[in-house]
């Protein structure tokens, strides 16, 4: 397995990868519980450039020449910015004033979301994604790497420990308790 800079070409993967982990959060900006919607509101900012979910801020897992898996992050300190387009875009074509927590901020590198596709889950490529962010981030650029998990995520929870996570907060994000974890080069000592 490969782990890759997503590119605009691999948008479709990523979508669909990200919308494992996200669709409860994309049915509420979009107002209805339809996955295909929900793909196409997910896939349109995917491909797009400057916005939360852009492929830009997007790191892929390759097997056989086919993403299998794929994880969004970003510096908090842009959350502002690259949030923008979503809430205007929710507001023209939702009609959607959706007011979001935010989940992230400046002196974080955030793990928004990722997912692995459902016929490859179970095989690691969740984990390896998370250590080679591990040691980009954390070990190589001295940064700390956080993220979200629901509340009642056990397992999710659990892995993210493994791999030396600690819990730093609890938050709301779209009605949904969930915890802060961060990990920092200090951490790693």
């Amino acid at each position: 397995m490969q782990i890759r800079k997503a590119t605009k070409a691999d948008a479709p993967e990523i979508a669909s990868c990200l919308l494992l982990a996200m669709d409860t959060i994309i049915h509420a900006f979009i107002g209805t519980k339809d996955n295909a919607a929900a793909k196409a509101f997910l896939m349109y900012f995917v491909s797009k450039e400057n916005n939360q979910y852009s492929y830009e801020n997007c790191w892929v897992a390759v097997e056989n020449n086919k993403v299998v898996g794929a994880i969004n992050c970003y510096d908090g300190k842009n959350l502002e910015a690259l949030r923008a387009p979503i809430l205007a875009y929710l507001k023209t074509n939702y009609n959607n004033t959706i007011i979001i927590e935010d989940e992230t901020q400046e002196g974080e590198v955030y793990i928004d979301t990722f997912g692995v596709k459902s016929d490859q889950q179970g095989k690691g490529i969740g984990s390896q994604l998370l250590k080679f962010l591990i040691e980009k981030y954390v070990v190589d650029d001295k940064k700390t790497l956080g993220l979200l998990v629901e509340e009642a995520n056990v397992a999710a929870k659990k892995l993210y420990l493994k791999l030396g996570f600690k819990p730093i907060t609890k938050k709301t994000l779209v009605g949904k308790k969930m915890e802060q974890l961060q990990i920092k080069p200090a951490f790693l000592s």
